[in-house]
Order: structure tokens, then C-alpha cells, then sequence
């Protein structure tokens, strides 16, 4: 390699760090801005947190004694900045509706949701690939006709009729082979009810597949029809190094961006899911806070699934330009 490439190597992957600062820091700012309305909304709630938690036979002392002792007489702005630096070193606040620590009581939820997202994703991830490039492949052919139609009827679906569509097919009416609801308790691992788990992950698979599956199909036609996948056919490269060489890394570029979009919409979905299934994630634990008006654990929650969307879309951008020739040598 001659010093004029090892140069351009080296200013390629200067740009890509930059780049990736650049994304990093507008991801926190996306975060602090986030963090301010989500504050501001929940203090805007219609609900009193010391009437909440000692009812509304409580005396007027023991409300003033309750709102010292949580920090609730102070002003907003003082409010918020114990809530964010509590955050910040990992103290999220009590929990008004069981008293105990957010971090202790939302924990085992979060490792729940997070791995039945995990499963979720990789299942679908790939699948929407694949069903994608095919569909490009034959083009105008039955499998794209047919798996164009099915997508459009899924992704028009929303999760809860989804579900209960499943719930009647394989655990009612038609077939009794899978439980209607998950049995786990909270803190027990996730893989040890997979029956109860097949449900709800085929849910999220359905809710996630349609969208990618389609955008995989239009990326793909378009670099198929690209000049320099002509240009490779025409140096007389096989059909399946074209595809794999040349057409299918510029085309998962572009998917790539759909499928962040759709991992993070999941982390918002899931909650019905959850809630349908009966399984013991943070979906459950937001619907309860809401009910209750448990401030610290929606205010916790709402934080946390927004940070789910700023991560996957940090990913996405940085999986889009390593996988995409183009975008790398454009950023240079």
C-alpha cells in the first residue's frame, strides 16, 4: 500500500470518528432535552404524589410533613436537578407506590423487557431480510405479490389485535397448544416459561417484520437496478456475487435505519404486549405507575424507553455507514 491510500485510510477513519462524536453528542442532548419534558410533563399531571400515596382522608400536617420529606415543596427547578443527578449516579428515587428504591423495584423488569426485545429482534431481524431481498429477487412474482399483500394486512394490525388474533388460534378456540397469558413471576428468569414466551415474541415479530421486510424489498430493487451492480454483471460476475458483493451491503444500509426505528418502537409497544400477556416487564410496571401516579417510576420509565430510541438510532447510523462503500467515502 503506498502512502497516498494509507493517507486516505487514515482520513476515512478520522471522518468516521468524527461522525461518531458527533452523534454521541447530539444523543445526549436528545436525552437532556427528553429528560426536561418528561419532568415537565409529569408535574403537570392532575394528581397530588403525597394525596397519592396517604389518600385523601390525610391531614394537611401530614401532607406538608410527606412533600418535605420527598423534596416536594421545593421549587420545580430544584426538583429537577436532584432528579437528574439522581439519575446521573444511579439513585432513581422511592417509589411512592411500594416505598422501596425504583432501581430495586424496576431492575428485574427491565432484564425481562430487554430480553424478550432481544428475542424479538434477532428473529426478526434477519427474517425481514430475507423476505425482503427475495421479494426484490422476483420481482412481479408470485412470492413478491403474495408476500407484499400478507405485509400490508400485518403492518396494518396493531399489536393488541395481533395478540388476541394468536390467543384465539393457538391457545382457545382453534388450537390449545400455547398458554393465553406468561406465568413468570417477578426476578424469575425469562427463559425458564419459554412456552409462555412464544406468544409474545410472535407478536413483536409480526409487529416489526411487515415494515422492514418492505423497505429490504425497495432498497434492494433500486440497487439491483443500479449501474454498477450492470456494471458488475457485465464483468461477468455470478449472480450471487453480485448480490452478496455488491447489491445486498447498499441495500441493508438504508433498512438499517427502518429497523432502529422499529426496535425502538418496540421498546414503546411492547408495553401493550406486556400487558396483554400478562408478562412481568417494564410495560407492566408503567401501566401500574400510571394508575397509581407512581411519578419516580414513569419518570424513570419514559427516561429509559427514550433512551432506547436515541441508542438504536446511534447504532443504526453507525451500522448505515460501515456497511454502505458510499457513505464512507462520502464522509471522507
Amino acid at each position: 500500500m503506498d502512502g497516498g491510500s494509507v493517507i486516505k485510510v487514515v482520513l476515512v477513519k478520522l471522518s468516521i470518528v468524527k461522525f461518531l462524536i458527533k452523534r454521541v453528542l447530539l444523543g445526549v442532548l436528545t436525552l437532556f432535552i427528553v429528560s426536561l419534558l418528561i419532568f415537565g410533563v409529569t408535574q403537570a399531571l392532575p394528581s397530588d404524589p403525597a394525596e397519592a400515596i396517604l389518600g385523601r382522608e390525610a391531614t394537611p400536617e401530614a401532607l406538608a410533613a410527606l412533600r418535605a420529606d420527598y423534596g416536594l415543596d421545593k421549587p420545580l427547578i430544584n426538583q429537577y436537578g436532584s432528579w437528574l443527578g439522581g439519575v446521573l449516579t444511579g439513585d432513581m428515587g422511592t417509589s411512592y407506590a411500594t416505598m422501596t428504591p425504583v432501581g430495586e423495584y424496576i431492575s428485574p423488569r427491565i432484564g425481562a423487557s430487554f430480553f424478550l426485545l432481544l428475542i424479538a429482534a434477532v428473529g426478526s431481524i434477519p427474517l425481514s431480510i430475507i423476505i425482503g431481498a427475495n421479494a426484490a429477487l422476483r420481482r412481479d412474482r408470485k412470492f413478491d405479490t403474495s408476500s407484499s399483500l400478507i405485509s400490508l394486512i400485518l403492518a396494518a394490525m396493531p399489536e393488541f389485535v395481533v395478540g388476541t388474533i394468536l390467543t384465539v388460534i393457538f391457545s382457545t378456540t382453534i388450537w390449545q397448544v400455547l398458554p393465553a397469558v406468561t406465568y413468570l413471576e417477578v426476578g424469575a428468569p425469562p427463559w425458564s416459561d419459554l412456552k409462555g414466551l412464544t406468544l409474545p415474541v410472535l407478536t413483536l415479530l409480526i409487529a416489526v417484520t411487515p415494515y422492514v421486510s418492505r423497505v429490504m424489498r425497495a432498497a434492494m430493487v433500486e440497487v439491483l437496478e443500479s449501474d454498477y451492480v450492470e456494471m458488475a454483471r457485465l464483468k461477468g460476475m455470478d449472480e450471487r456475487t453480485v448480490l452478496w458483493r455488491h447489491a445486498m451491503p447498499n441495500a441493508v444500509g438504508p433498512a438499517f435505519q427502518v429497523i432502529a426505528l422499529n426496535l425502538a418502537y418496540l421498546a414503546g409497544g411492547v408495553i401493550i404486549v406486556e400487558r396483554l400477556y400478562n408478562f412481568p416487564g417494564i410495560g407492566s410496571a408503567l401501566a401500574d405507575a400510571v394508575r397509581s401516579r407512581d411519578l419516580p417510576v414513569i419518570q424513570f420509565l419514559a427516561l429509559v424507553i427514550a433512551g432506547v430510541y436515541v441508542l438504536t438510532n446511534l447504532l443504526a447510523d453507525i451500522g448505515t455507514v460501515l456497511v454502505t462503500p458510499r457513505l464512507r467515502t462520502r464522509l471522507s
